[in-house]
């Protein structure tokens, strides 16, 4: 039944994946080989889906794929999940429009989210947007990064909300990374709170990574909610 489950989980991944991304898939493909763009997708699983520092799916593991086309520094990128969210939400997908400059030695990428969670409770917004802004700085092993979210108006009961975190990688071997993050989301109609991480990740192939991360909030007392520590694990396949 385990098996079973979760193969279910892949097959409705790539199911949403398809529905969402084929017409414009094909497209990029035949852009590629004119060498207008190109073209990505990843397919992963982790054992729960995380989301701006806190647990999402209380504890439950997903599968996500995504689809990316790039021209220079543009590019679209459409991502999907099955994954049952609060307010009966059964999956995610997010469409991801963003630029990625460089510029006195800093990497940007500036971009727009759409995220649609089907499935929600009557009288609940499905839909909702953002903007993020990411600046980075790399110096021999060690990158340092900030990002900026800003949601005018979130997801059911969330209003206008920001969400401010910084993260330090250091390339510790050729194919493993050491990470940690701090980051702080403030909401009106939403619950405000600081979280943290610190992990590992290390590369398996050519196209294979694995993640093991450690997450935590300041709301120490929540074990059950998203806002509880844990140990989360994923699996990254990029082609």
């Amino acid at each position: 039944m385990f098996l079973r489950f979760h193969l279910n989980l892949v097959t409705s991944a790539l199911a949403a994946i398809c529905a969402f991304v084929t017409p414009a898939a094909a497209a990029a493909a035949a852009a590629e080989k004119t060498g207008l763009v190109d073209v990505s997708v990843e397919l992963g699983a982790a054992t729960e889906y995380v989301s701006k520092g806190v647990g999402k799916s209380m504890g439950e593991p997903h599968v996500y794929g995504s689809v990316t086309a790039s021209h220079g520094p543009a590019y679209i990128k459409v991502y999907a999940t099955p994954v049952e969210l609060s307010r009966g939400s059964d999956s995610e997908i997010l469409t991801t429009v963003g630029v990625q400059p460089k510029a006195a030695g800093l990497e940007f990428d500036v971009k727009a989210i759409y995220r649609l969670r089907p499935g929600t409770d009557a009288g609940v917004d499905s839909t909702y947007w953002e903007v993020e802004a990411d600046v980075t700085k790399k110096a021999g092993p060690v990158s340092t990064r900030l990002r900026v979210n800003y949601t005018p108006d979130g997801f059911a009961g969330t209003k206008e909300a920001w969400w401010v975190e910084g993260q330090a990688t250091w390339k510790v071997a050729a194919k493993t990374k050491v990470s940690a993050a701090l980051g702080r989301r403030e909401a009106t109609g939403g619950q405000d709170y600081t979280a943290y991480s610190i992990g590992v990740r290390q590369g398996l192939t050519k196209n294979l990574e694995a993640d093991l991360r450690w997450y935590g909030t300041n709301h120490a007392d929540d074990l059950r909610g998203e806002y509880r520590p844990g140990l989360v694990g994923s699996l990254n396949l990029k082609f």
